[in-house]
Order: C-alpha cells, then structure tokens, then sequence
C-alpha cells in the first residue's frame, strides 16, 4: 500500500469525469440528428458539447495536483 495523501486531486478527476462524459452525452444527441435527417438542434446545444473539453482539463487539473501531493510527501519521507 503507498503512504500517498489520500484525496489530493482524486475529487477533481471524478468531476472531470462526470463533466466528460455529460459532454460526450450532448454530444451524441446533437450528432444523431444529422445522421438521422432530422432537422439539427440549435447552435447552444453544440456549446454544451464543450463540456468534454472542459472535463478532461478538470480531470488534468486533477492529476497533476495529486502528482505534486505524491512529490511532496516523497520529500518529507526523505
């Protein structure tokens, strides 16, 4: 088992994951129209699919703040 602080950015990864995948959900759904004929929605409804860009910057945020718990507390054992 490692002696990493628990939780430094895991809180950060799971909203970015749960914002990722709301994107990659609107995503689908306005895509689905073009390829269904269907008239397409309107251009906020592509806006939302920026979520999944959004996300996956939360979820780095995330894992580059637990890389610098894991550092920290590496130089503390030193």
């Amino acid at each position: 088992m490692s002696d990493t602080p628990n939780g430094a950015g895991d809180r950060l990864v799971r909203i970015g994951a749960i914002v990722f995948f709301v994107g990659a959900l609107a995503t689908l759904v306005t895509v689905a129209p073009l390829f269904l004929g269907t008239e397409p929605f309107p251009p906020v409804a592509y806006a939302v699919c920026m979520l999944m860009g959004v996300g996956f910057a939360i979820a780095g945020a995330g894992v580059l703040r637990s890389i610098a718990a894991q550092r920290r507390a590496a130089r503390e054992a030193l």
